[in-house]
């Protein structure tokens, strides 16, 4: 079964830890010892490189896009067998058998399932939903769940098809998973958006 063998190949490419292998590889050093600690490409720019940070970021997107776009556009398959591909390389970043199963969290990556699937339509609105949550609160999983939000939006206005919101809604319970520690804190509001609140309410 062809869809098969691209699960497959879907889960080893999402499982491939760049930013392990090029920080040591070229800074010498081991990316899980910054920042939180995980393998990822956030990591990979505080370890010293902005210029690796991004090829990560870039990587951990294309090793999802590329096998799910060719799936969904070249194989053109649908239903639950293109469902469980768009997550595969999701759940290989977040649990890689190439770090003993300990992987990172797997945001890029989910990006790039959402482009393998729909280009632009989820994707872009899920990026200005992240950047707004991250603009707005001060931990990154709640920032996550506002960009969920708009990429649902989106996918009720643009598609029809189950297909769609069957992929967020799985990516989202990885990303409940992978982000558990920052969605286990209450939601808070940036220093500026506080005081922003506090001169409206307050007007000299």
């Amino acid at each position: 079964m062809t869809w098969v063998l691209i699960l497959v190949i879907a889960f080893i490419s999402g499982a491939i830890p760049f930013s392990v292998w090029l920080t040591r590889l070229l800074l010498k050093k081991d990316v899980r010892q910054f920042g939180d600690g995980n393998p990822g490409a956030i990591n990979a720019f505080r370890s010293g490189s902005k210029l690796l940070g991004l090829a990560v970021l870039i990587l951990d997107i294309c090793k999802a896009a590329i096998p799910v776009g060719l799936a969904y556009r070249q194989l053109e398959i649908r239903g639950l067998p293109m469902v469980l591909i768009a997550i595969a390389p999701v759940l290989g970043h977040a649990f890689s058998p190439f770090l003993k199963f300990k992987g990172g969290k797997a945001i890029g990556t989910v990006l790039g399932s959402l482009i393998g699937v729909s280009l632009w339509q989820i994707s872009l609105p899920a990026v200005i939903g992240a950047a707004l949550g991250i603009a707005f609160l001060t931990t990154t999983g709640w920032a996550i769940v506002v960009a969920v939000s708009f990429g649902m939006l989106a996918i009720f206005i643009w598609f029809q098809d189950p297909l769609y919101f069957w992929v967020l809604l799985c990516v989202f319970l990885i990303l409940c998973w992978t982000l558990r520690a920052d969605l286990a804190k209450p939601p808070q509001l940036r220093t500026w958006v506080i005081k922003l609140f506090s001169k409206s309410n307050n007007p000299r």
